[in-house]
Protein backbone atom coordinates (compact mmCIF):
# COMPACT_ATOMS: atom_id res chain seq x y z
CA UNK A 1 0.00 0.00 0.00
CA UNK A 2 0.90 3.15 -0.75
CA UNK A 3 1.54 5.99 1.22
CA UNK A 4 -0.59 9.04 0.53
CA UNK A 5 1.33 11.79 -1.04
CA UNK A 6 0.55 15.47 0.84
CA UNK A 7 -1.13 17.74 -1.61
CA UNK A 8 0.71 21.04 -0.26
CA UNK A 9 3.94 19.60 -1.96
CA UNK A 10 2.43 19.20 -5.03
CA UNK A 11 4.15 21.92 -7.09
CA UNK A 12 1.35 23.80 -9.60
CA UNK A 13 2.56 25.82 -12.98
CA UNK A 14 0.31 28.47 -13.80
CA UNK A 15 0.18 31.60 -15.61
CA UNK A 16 -1.19 35.03 -14.75
CA UNK A 17 -1.94 38.09 -16.67
CA UNK A 18 0.00 41.02 -15.38
CA UNK A 19 -1.23 43.99 -17.03
CA UNK A 20 -1.67 42.68 -20.18
CA UNK A 21 1.25 40.88 -19.72
CA UNK A 22 1.08 36.44 -18.56
CA UNK A 23 3.73 36.19 -16.35
CA UNK A 24 4.23 31.83 -15.50
CA UNK A 25 4.41 30.94 -12.01
CA UNK A 26 5.25 27.63 -9.83
CA UNK A 27 3.47 27.31 -7.09
CA UNK A 28 3.14 24.90 -4.02
CA UNK A 29 2.48 25.00 -0.05
CA UNK A 30 -0.19 25.87 2.21
CA UNK A 31 -2.15 29.04 1.14
CA UNK A 32 -2.20 30.35 4.25
CA UNK A 33 1.50 29.54 5.40
CA UNK A 34 3.97 32.70 5.26
CA UNK A 35 5.17 33.26 1.70
CA UNK A 36 8.23 32.68 0.18
CA UNK A 37 8.71 34.67 -3.01
CA UNK A 38 11.93 33.63 -5.36
CA UNK A 39 13.46 35.86 -7.88
CA UNK A 40 16.14 34.32 -10.45
CA UNK A 41 18.93 35.37 -11.85
CA UNK A 42 20.18 35.38 -15.13
CA UNK A 43 20.11 33.47 -17.74
CA UNK A 44 17.56 31.08 -16.27
CA UNK A 45 13.85 31.19 -15.23
CA UNK A 46 11.85 29.73 -12.10
CA UNK A 47 13.61 26.33 -13.60
CA UNK A 48 16.60 27.22 -10.97
CA UNK A 49 14.22 26.93 -7.85
CA UNK A 50 13.23 23.13 -8.95
CA UNK A 51 15.04 20.91 -6.71
CA UNK A 52 14.16 24.03 -3.58
CA UNK A 53 10.07 24.39 -3.60
CA UNK A 54 9.36 20.97 -2.28
CA UNK A 55 12.14 20.90 0.17
CA UNK A 56 10.36 23.67 1.53
CA UNK A 57 6.69 23.53 0.29
CA UNK A 58 5.32 21.63 3.75
CA UNK A 59 5.58 24.26 5.64
CA UNK A 60 5.93 27.66 3.40
CA UNK A 61 3.61 29.40 0.43
CA UNK A 62 6.11 29.44 -2.22
CA UNK A 63 6.17 31.33 -5.16
CA UNK A 64 8.22 31.41 -8.23
CA UNK A 65 7.59 34.07 -11.12
CA UNK A 66 9.65 34.14 -14.42
CA UNK A 67 10.46 37.49 -15.43
CA UNK A 68 8.88 38.60 -19.19
CA UNK A 69 11.04 37.28 -21.57
CA UNK A 70 12.22 34.60 -19.07
CA UNK A 71 11.36 30.90 -18.71
CA UNK A 72 7.65 30.14 -19.49
CA UNK A 73 6.22 34.30 -19.22
CA UNK A 74 5.09 35.86 -22.47
CA UNK A 75 7.94 37.54 -24.21
CA UNK A 76 6.99 40.93 -25.61
CA UNK A 77 9.67 42.82 -28.06
CA UNK A 78 11.68 45.22 -27.35
CA UNK A 79 9.17 47.86 -29.19
CA UNK A 80 6.09 46.88 -26.75
CA UNK A 81 7.93 46.11 -22.99
CA UNK A 82 10.18 48.21 -20.95
CA UNK A 83 13.14 45.55 -20.38
CA UNK A 84 14.94 47.90 -17.74
CA UNK A 85 14.94 46.37 -14.01
CA UNK A 86 12.28 48.99 -12.84
CA UNK A 87 10.47 47.73 -15.63
CA UNK A 88 10.69 43.88 -14.40
CA UNK A 89 10.42 45.36 -10.74
CA UNK A 90 6.88 46.94 -11.96
CA UNK A 91 5.61 43.82 -13.31
CA UNK A 92 7.14 41.95 -9.85
CA UNK A 93 5.33 44.20 -7.79
CA UNK A 94 2.11 43.55 -9.23
CA UNK A 95 2.66 40.14 -9.98
CA UNK A 96 2.49 40.23 -5.90
CA UNK A 97 -0.52 42.73 -6.10
CA UNK A 98 -2.41 40.57 -8.46
CA UNK A 99 -1.94 37.12 -6.75
CA UNK A 100 -2.25 39.09 -2.94
CA UNK A 101 0.40 37.11 -1.61
CA UNK A 102 1.10 39.99 1.02
CA UNK A 103 4.47 40.84 2.96
CA UNK A 104 6.81 38.23 1.60
CA UNK A 105 10.18 36.02 2.10
CA UNK A 106 11.77 37.67 -0.24
CA UNK A 107 15.07 35.13 -1.81
CA UNK A 108 17.11 36.88 -4.84
CA UNK A 109 19.73 35.35 -6.56
CA UNK A 110 21.50 37.20 -9.66
CA UNK A 111 18.89 39.50 -12.05
CA UNK A 112 16.31 38.85 -8.80
CA UNK A 113 18.35 40.86 -6.14
CA UNK A 114 18.39 44.52 -8.20
CA UNK A 115 13.95 43.51 -8.82
CA UNK A 116 13.44 42.29 -5.34
CA UNK A 117 15.54 45.05 -3.72
CA UNK A 118 13.92 48.07 -5.86
CA UNK A 119 10.48 46.23 -4.09
CA UNK A 120 11.93 45.84 -0.35
CA UNK A 121 13.03 49.50 -0.67
CA UNK A 122 9.95 51.12 -1.92
CA UNK A 123 7.66 48.80 0.20
CA UNK A 124 9.38 47.75 3.14
CA UNK A 125 6.46 46.62 5.08
CA UNK A 126 6.34 43.68 2.52
CA UNK A 127 9.54 42.26 3.26
CA UNK A 128 9.59 39.65 6.57
CA UNK A 129 12.75 38.72 5.64
CA UNK A 130 15.62 38.00 2.75
CA UNK A 131 17.47 35.25 1.29
CA UNK A 132 20.33 36.36 -0.59
CA UNK A 133 21.66 33.87 -3.42
CA UNK A 134 24.73 35.22 -5.12
CA UNK A 135 22.54 38.61 -5.37
CA UNK A 136 24.88 41.38 -5.11
CA UNK A 137 24.21 44.96 -3.94
CA UNK A 138 27.66 46.10 -2.89
CA UNK A 139 30.62 47.31 -5.25
CA UNK A 140 32.89 45.36 -3.98
CA UNK A 141 30.99 42.23 -5.40
CA UNK A 142 31.12 42.80 -8.92
CA UNK A 143 33.86 41.38 -10.70
CA UNK A 144 36.43 44.13 -12.66
CA UNK A 145 35.88 41.76 -15.50
CA UNK A 146 32.40 42.04 -15.14
CA UNK A 147 31.72 45.60 -13.91
CA UNK A 148 33.79 46.70 -17.23
CA UNK A 149 30.93 45.04 -19.41
CA UNK A 150 28.46 45.97 -18.00
CA UNK A 151 29.42 50.00 -17.68
CA UNK A 152 30.46 49.64 -21.50
CA UNK A 153 27.20 48.65 -22.24
CA UNK A 154 25.19 51.33 -19.99
CA UNK A 155 27.23 54.21 -21.55
CA UNK A 156 27.82 52.75 -25.05
CA UNK A 157 24.43 51.85 -26.67
CA UNK A 158 25.98 51.14 -30.34
CA UNK A 159 26.30 48.78 -32.80
CA UNK A 160 29.93 47.69 -32.20
CA UNK A 161 29.13 46.98 -28.46
CA UNK A 162 26.10 45.08 -29.28
CA UNK A 163 28.44 42.74 -31.34
CA UNK A 164 30.58 42.55 -28.56
CA UNK A 165 28.47 41.36 -26.04
CA UNK A 166 26.44 38.83 -28.21
CA UNK A 167 28.93 36.40 -26.78
CA UNK A 168 27.33 36.67 -23.54
CA UNK A 169 24.31 34.92 -24.72
CA UNK A 170 25.79 32.12 -26.16
CA UNK A 171 26.27 28.39 -24.94
CA UNK A 172 29.51 28.74 -24.07
CA UNK A 173 29.40 31.55 -21.60
CA UNK A 174 25.97 30.28 -20.24
CA UNK A 175 27.79 27.10 -19.34
CA UNK A 176 31.00 28.92 -18.15
CA UNK A 177 27.96 30.73 -15.48
CA UNK A 178 27.00 27.22 -14.21
CA UNK A 179 30.40 25.30 -14.05
CA UNK A 180 32.79 27.79 -13.39
CA UNK A 181 34.26 27.70 -9.69
CA UNK A 182 32.53 24.21 -9.25
CA UNK A 183 34.10 21.66 -8.13
CA UNK A 184 33.05 19.24 -9.13
CA UNK A 185 31.01 19.86 -12.49
CA UNK A 186 29.26 16.32 -12.75
CA UNK A 187 26.66 17.31 -9.69
CA UNK A 188 25.75 20.04 -12.42
CA UNK A 189 22.61 18.82 -14.54
CA UNK A 190 23.21 19.77 -18.21
CA UNK A 191 18.94 20.23 -18.30
CA UNK A 192 20.18 23.67 -16.14
CA UNK A 193 22.13 25.66 -19.10
CA UNK A 194 20.23 23.80 -21.65
CA UNK A 195 17.01 24.84 -20.43
CA UNK A 196 18.78 28.39 -20.04
CA UNK A 197 20.26 28.29 -23.24
CA UNK A 198 16.68 27.49 -25.01
CA UNK A 199 15.33 30.28 -23.70
CA UNK A 200 17.97 33.06 -25.22
CA UNK A 201 17.77 31.02 -28.57
CA UNK A 202 13.84 31.79 -29.23
CA UNK A 203 13.67 34.29 -31.67
CA UNK A 204 13.99 37.80 -30.11
CA UNK A 205 14.97 36.86 -27.23
CA UNK A 206 18.56 38.03 -27.45
CA UNK A 207 17.40 41.36 -28.42
CA UNK A 208 15.62 41.34 -24.79
CA UNK A 209 19.14 40.27 -23.37
CA UNK A 210 20.93 43.07 -24.74
CA UNK A 211 18.58 45.20 -23.53
CA UNK A 212 18.36 44.11 -20.14
CA UNK A 213 22.25 44.17 -19.82
CA UNK A 214 22.49 47.51 -21.01
CA UNK A 215 20.74 48.52 -18.34
CA UNK A 216 22.21 46.83 -15.38
CA UNK A 217 25.44 48.92 -14.55
CA UNK A 218 21.75 51.49 -13.36
CA UNK A 219 21.73 49.29 -10.71
CA UNK A 220 24.86 50.87 -9.65
CA UNK A 221 23.70 53.86 -8.51
CA UNK A 222 20.63 52.10 -6.12
CA UNK A 223 23.17 50.65 -3.86
CA UNK A 224 23.53 53.96 -1.70
CA UNK A 225 19.09 53.66 -1.44
CA UNK A 226 19.74 49.86 -0.83
CA UNK A 227 22.09 50.13 1.84
CA UNK A 228 19.65 52.55 3.55
CA UNK A 229 17.16 50.15 3.22
CA UNK A 230 18.86 47.57 5.00
CA UNK A 231 20.45 49.59 8.09
CA UNK A 232 17.10 51.49 9.22
CA UNK A 233 14.77 48.43 8.37
CA UNK A 234 17.05 45.33 9.71
CA UNK A 235 15.14 42.60 8.12
CA UNK A 236 16.33 39.54 9.19
CA UNK A 237 18.93 38.26 6.19
CA UNK A 238 20.66 34.70 5.22
CA UNK A 239 23.08 34.80 2.99
CA UNK A 240 24.05 31.77 1.18
CA UNK A 241 27.22 32.35 -1.59
CA UNK A 242 28.67 30.03 -4.02
CA UNK A 243 32.41 31.13 -2.95
CA UNK A 244 33.33 30.38 -7.07
CA UNK A 245 31.26 33.00 -8.46
CA UNK A 246 33.26 34.61 -11.07
CA UNK A 247 30.59 37.28 -11.28
CA UNK A 248 29.87 38.00 -7.89
CA UNK A 249 32.78 38.04 -5.78
CA UNK A 250 33.11 36.39 -2.05
CA UNK A 251 33.66 40.25 -1.44
CA UNK A 252 29.83 41.09 -2.00
CA UNK A 253 28.33 38.76 -0.06
CA UNK A 254 30.24 39.95 3.45
CA UNK A 255 29.79 43.63 2.69
CA UNK A 256 25.83 43.21 3.31
CA UNK A 257 27.51 42.57 6.99
CA UNK A 258 28.22 46.40 7.49
CA UNK A 259 24.48 47.51 7.03
CA UNK A 260 23.27 43.60 8.58
CA UNK A 261 25.26 42.56 10.95
CA UNK A 262 22.98 39.81 12.02
CA UNK A 263 22.97 38.80 8.79
CA UNK A 264 24.19 35.04 8.89
CA UNK A 265 26.29 34.32 6.42
CA UNK A 266 26.83 30.89 4.94
CA UNK A 267 29.54 30.12 2.64
CA UNK A 268 29.67 26.94 -0.14
CA UNK A 269 31.80 25.38 -2.15
CA UNK A 270 30.22 26.21 -5.34
CA UNK A 271 29.47 28.44 -8.02
CA UNK A 272 27.21 31.48 -9.38
CA UNK A 273 24.04 29.29 -9.38
CA UNK A 274 24.86 27.31 -5.97
CA UNK A 275 21.37 25.50 -6.13
CA UNK A 276 22.60 23.45 -8.81
CA UNK A 277 25.17 21.70 -6.48
CA UNK A 278 23.46 22.54 -2.82
CA UNK A 279 19.96 22.73 -2.91
CA UNK A 280 19.68 20.26 0.10
CA UNK A 281 22.14 22.66 2.29
CA UNK A 282 20.41 25.28 1.21
CA UNK A 283 16.63 24.31 1.88
CA UNK A 284 18.10 23.40 5.21
CA UNK A 285 19.89 26.29 6.16
CA UNK A 286 16.23 28.28 5.12
CA UNK A 287 14.43 26.14 7.18
CA UNK A 288 16.23 26.23 10.40
CA UNK A 289 17.04 30.11 9.73
CA UNK A 290 12.88 30.98 8.41
CA UNK A 291 11.28 29.24 11.70
CA UNK A 292 13.51 31.13 14.22
CA UNK A 293 12.91 34.46 12.21
CA UNK A 294 9.51 34.16 10.90
CA UNK A 295 7.97 31.00 11.90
Amino acid sequence: MHAAIDPTRAIHYRTVDVDGVGIFYREAGPPEAPVILLLHGFPTSSHMFRDLIPKLADRYHVVAPDYPGFGNSAMPGVDVFPYTFDGLAQVIKRFVEVLGLGACILDVQDFGGPVGFRLAAAHPERIRALVVQNANAYSEGVSEEIRDILLKLYRERTPQMRFQAASLFELDYTKRQYLEGVPDPTLVSPDAWQHAQWGMDRPGNKDIQYRLHSDYASNFDRYAGWHAYFREHQPPTLIVWGRGDFVFGLAGAHAYQRDLPNAELHVLDSGHFALETHAVEIAEHMRRFLISTVG
